[in-house]
């Protein structure tokens, strides 16, 4: 939620900026018109109440005098009919105004690149092992040999996608043996790797409630894409983002306590209701996938480099792993609803030949913490807005993908990274193996 007070006061830059998020101009001026009436009834509500506190006195004060008091009351009675109709009157104004305030995106940080989509993003880094380029899996040339992971999945027996759609619809699927060993291994890695560098483990609900999806921002524009409880007031998470930065939703954290980091394994719910189309087969774009998430509450004055070292400890993760990647900003149009400023890591499929995005990190400065009323004492003992930020560290299913296509052999096998073979028994190979 934007602030009103910035956007009164600085009402031709927040237009400015507003724009480079694609928001219409006219949309500010009707929030910004909506807003002054509201304003002015409640002003006029105020002098009708002190009105009527006059009123009264003198009705208390002919009483004691055994006066008659008909004309005063009389007069009390119509200002309490009027401030009954403004009352309904600021109460319907307000509802406009909560509705359009909440449809505005957050403003973009000042070096956010401005353009309409992905091809304004600016690449920041790239990174690759050093031998990367003795693998065949390499950038420049790939043998016939190498396959999707997909492919790679149903040939080892450890992905199933028929029987995945079969039980449960397309963009579903079951994992097999050591496919399910494989996915259980890498979030254990992430999970551990978090833990060392200071997040608290949490296991999050995996349904909330309207007021927690609406205070991350996914209510109520993005609806549409989340899987409901019909009947109830109950959405299954799209990212344990949202039960982890509402955990202190209406609460005032210690100021010597921030910045606090939370991690968590979550299932993750989206409808990819705008995907008809897109990255039908495989890991990519599911309807239910595991994510570990990453989520830290900040001062205003630390959050951007807490953004920086939130998006070192997700490229962590991959170059353990040693899987290539490339970090890149996103545009003011590619960014999300909520985020002042995003990072987006890109793993390399070489099969596909293509960066996908496996985590995105973002500062959503107090956007969120405006929704959920989350605030700190400063040094003067005032009360002030809390910054939040979020990242995936990592889409389990996209890392599994890019284990299979990075690490996969001539013979169908796919050597298991180092990192990860304590996590598998000291198993090295994955090998087709029958299991029924």
């Amino acid at each position: 939620m934007l602030d009103m007070k910035y956007l009164r006061k600085n009402t031709e830059e927040a237009r400015r900026r507003l724009q480079e998020r694609y928001v219409e101009p006219e949309k500010l001026d009707e929030l910004l018109k909506l807003d002054e009436d509201r304003r002015t009834i409640i002003s006029e509500v105020e002098g009708l109440k002190a009105q009527r506190n006059e009123v009264s006195d003198k009705i208390a004060f002919a009483k004691r005098q055994k006066e008659d008091a008909s004309d005063a009351i009389a007069e009390m009675q119509k200002v309490g009919a009027k401030i009954k109709e403004l009352d309904a009157k600021q109460a319907e104004l307000d509802a406009k105004v909560q509705e359009l305030a909440a449809h505005m995106p957050n403003l973009a940080a000042a070096d956010v690149p401005v353009g309409p989509d992905e091809d304004a993003n600016v690449e920041q880094r790239k990174w690759a092992p050093k031998d990367y380029g003795t693998r065949p899996h390499a950038l420049e040339k790939q043998p016939d040999w190498i396959k999707p992971h997909w492919e790679i999945g149903e040939n080892l027996g450890i992905l199933d996608f028929e029987r995945g759609a079969k039980v449960s619809g397309a963009r579903f699927l079951y994992y097999i043996g050591d496919g399910a060993r494989l996915e259980r291994a890498v979030y254990n890695f992430m999970l551990d790797e978090h833990r060392k560098e200071g997040y608290t483990e949490m296991i999050t609900p995996i349904v909330v409630n309207d007021s927690a999806m609406y205070g991350t921002g996914q209510y109520p524009k993005f609806q549409d894409d989340a899987y409901r409880v019909e009947g109830l007031d109950q959405t299954y998470i799209p990212t344990a983002e949202v039960p982890l930065t509402n955990y202190f939703s209406g609460e005032t954290i210690p100021a010597e306590d921030l910045p606090i980091k939370f991690t968590a394994l979550s299932p993750s719910f989206r409808k990819e209701a705008g995907a008809a189309g897109r990255d039908t087969r495989g890991l990519i774009r599911l309807h239910q996938f595991n994510k570990v998430e990453m989520v830290k509450f900040t001062k205003p004055e630390q959050s951007y480099d807490e953004l920086e070292k939130m998006t070192a400890n997700a490229e962590n993760i991959l170059q353990k792993l040693e899987i290539p990647y490339h970090v890149i900003m996103l545009s003011t149009g590619d960014m999300g609803f909520s985020a002042a400023k995003t990072y987006d890591v890109e793993v390399w499929l070489p099969a596909q030949n293509v960066y996908r995005e496996i985590s995105s990190c973002s500062n959503t400065e107090d956007f969120q913490a405006r929704r959920m009323h989350i605030t700190y004492r400063d040094d003067e003992g005032k009360l002030q807005l809390v910054n939040t930020l979020n990242g995936s560290g990592l889409a389990v299913g996209r890392t599994v993908a890019a284990i299979l296509e990075n690490y996969q052999n001539e013979d169908g096998s796919v050597t298991i990274p180092e990192v990860l073979r304590p996590y598998m028994g000291g198993e090295e190979k994955l090998q087709a193996t029958p299991h029924f």
